[in-house]
This record gives C-alpha cells, structure tokens and sequence, in this order.
C-alpha cells in the first residue's frame, strides 16, 4: 500500500481533513514508505505535493444492505450504512479500521476514498421481502454519516428513506449533516406514524474544536438549527453526546444538552471515546499536534475509565468506561437530562405494525 503525500498546513493538519496521516492497514501484505535520498536538497516537501486532497467515490455492487449485530450494548439488531469511508473527517472515528478490509488506510484513505452503495434499494427491497423477516428498526449512521457531503449528489439515502417510506418500514438515523434536512418531506410524513426518530451528534459547541476535530461536518449552529427545523416539522429528535473525550469537550456536557433541549430535542445520549485498533495511533498523533499543551493529560485520563488501557472493547464498558471518572460522568450526564427534561418516562418505541413486506405486497396486487 502506497499512502499519498500532501502537505501539512500550519496548524498541523491537511487542508479540510482531519487525519494528517495515512498508516498502513493490518491486513497489508507490504508497505511503502517515502524517503528522502538527498536528491532534493533542501526541499523538505516537493512542489508537486498538494495542501489537500481530493476526494474520491468509487461503487460496489452490495451483495446485502442490511447489516445485523448481536451487541448487547446498542439499542438496535440491524442498521444499513449508504457509504463506505466518511468525507466528514472526524479524527476520533471508530469506524476507521473498516476500510482496512478494502486494502484502504484507516487514516486520510477513510475521509478520502469512499465507496458508495447504488443498488442499495435492490438489496433493501429483496431483503425486506425475504420470507420470514422480521420488522424491527434500521438504524442508519452508526458507522458512517447516511448525509455525509457526497449524499448531496448520490442521494442515495434518501432513495433508501423513499424505499422505508414506501413500504412503512420504521428508521432511527443519526448523523451530523444538515443535509438530512433535504429529506423533511419523506421523514415529516413517516414520523406522523411513529416510524422514524432522527438524533443530531453534538460533540462541542466550539467552532474552533469542532474545526480541528470535525472539518467537513457541519457547524454546531447548523446541527443545532437542523434540530429546531426537524422538531418542527414534528418528527421527534435527540442528540448524541458522542464521543465525549475528557480534558477536551466533556466540560461542555451541561451546556450542549441545554442547547439541545432548547431546540427541540427530547432524547439524549452520550459514548465514550472509542481508540479501537489504528485508531488510537491516529488520535494520538492528531492530539499532540493539535494540543500538545494537554494531550498527555487527555490519554491519562481516558486510561482511568480503562482500567490502565487506552481502550476496552467488552461490552457495556467500552461505550463508558468503568471506575469513579465513569461514574462522575454518568451522574452529571443522567442529572442534566433530568434538569432539562430529556428522555422523559414513557417515550413510545417505534412503531413495526404498520410493516408490508415487497413480496406480500406484490403477490396481493397479482390477484388484481
């Protein structure tokens, strides 16, 4: 695997990314390396190497869309993702190592090289008609942005929410795009029958953090505005708190689920930050060249919820974390919830009554 080169600006990173690094996925059988010989004297980085890079957007053919998980510490058994890779950047994303299993970089390649879905339908509409399939809800966004910047042209999501419309198949999406306000129309309609919910992550309010830490996805403003539009229009709406990452943006619990809250949310939740495999080298890296005054300090307290480690992946600890940091969090967490009224008793689940498989659908108009 070849990594490709651009130059690092001034604050440390490439221009609208947020990985400055592009290391090697485990599965690669062999690596290349760039070095300098000495036949550029004096030229640290060549003329011919851009400030930023380009993204790029090539299809698969998907086998299946629907992917399922047994993970007892998420509230759902099956999400479809529209994208591989994800151009909003987010330098913490657990996400990354995936595209490791496309003999692609966790690193720049993951924000970069991007891999769409455009028979996502097909696949929707034959496994929504499978004989003996079950309705409970997908969830969309829990591994890569469904509204991420290519949507725009793709539309590839909305073609999914017109396909769960169409057969009143109820949906959660998650995303940190304002783009999900294109889609009003189709998620106002489904949600007057309790079949769709839509959560705004919310990381910081801090337009110079979410820069550095988030450089494509929209502005807090934005999220919070799309919050506001969407409650509106009366579809019911969240935020997540997600990651919180201590020494950084945890400080901010209380004020973003207050801003939430004053926009229309109802439902909030919070993640942990998560460093699985080549995550942690690339938040690290990022760390001490974005904040070199605290970074050590940001990894000493992270292992504190870790039991020593900078990462955990059992389940129902690797989202919180464990000890008396986990603990403090989870008490001021839960407290301002309550003091802002979010997550009220009794709030209703999705509604999976109103499901009409494709096969049973067309078998019935055959009649006819």
């Amino acid at each position: 695997m070849i990594s490709r080169p651009a130059k690092v600006t001034s604050g440390g990173g490439l221009k609208g990314r947020g990985s400055t690094r592009n290391p090697h996925n485990r599965f690669a059988p062999c690596i290349s390396e760039a070095v300098d010989d000495g036949w550029r004297e004096g030229a640290a980085i060549p003329d011919d190497v851009p400030d930023s890079i380009a993204t790029e957007v090539r299809d698969e053919q998907a086998k299946t869309i629907i992917a399922r998980n047994r993970s007892p510490d998420v509230p759902f058994d099956r999400s479809i993702n529209p994208y591989r890779g994800c151009e909003h950047g987010c330098i913490y994303c657990f996400a990354r190592p995936t595209h490791a299993y496309w003999d692609l970089s966790p690193g720049l390649d993951f924000e970069t090289r991007l891999i769409a879905k455009p028979n996502a339908v097909d696949c929707l509409e034959r496994e929504l008609g499978k004989r003996g399939y079950r309705c409970r809800p997908i969830a969309m966004g829990t591994n890569t942005d469904p509204y991420q910047p290519v949507e725009k042209e793709r539309r590839i999501t909305r073609a999914i929410l017109e396909t769960l419309e169409k057969w009143r198949h109820p949906v959660s999406i998650v995303t940190k795009g304002a783009l999900v306000l294109r889609d009003i129309d189709i998620l106002a309609r489904m949600a007057r029958d309790n079949l769709c919910h839509v959560a705004l992550s919310i990381t910081t309010l801090d337009n110079d953090l979410k820069r550095r830490m988030e450089p494509r996805a929209a502005s807090p403003a934005a999220r919070l505005r799309t919050l506001r539009a969407l409650s509106d229009a009366g579809i019911p709406t969240g935020v997540m708190f997600a990651p919180v990452i201590p020494a950084l943006n945890d400080h901010e619990t209380e004020a973003i689920l207050a801003a939430s809250r004053e926009a229309g949310a109802i439902r909030a939740g919070y993640v942990l930050l998560r460093l699985p495999l080549e995550v942690e080298e690339l938040f690290v890296d990022w760390l001490d060249k974005q904040f070199p005054d605290r970074a050590a300090h940001v990894m000493n307290l992270l292992r504190q919820y870790h039991e020593g480690k900078a990462y955990r992946s059992d389940f129902n600890r690797r989202q919180s974390g464990t000890g008396v940091f986990a603990q403090l969090l989870h008490n001021r967490f839960n407290q301002a919830c309550r003091r802002h009224g979010l997550n009220p008793a009794g709030s209703r689940p999705l509604n999976t009554n109103l499901f009409e498989a494709p096969a049973t659908a067309c078998k019935q108009r055959a009649l006819f």
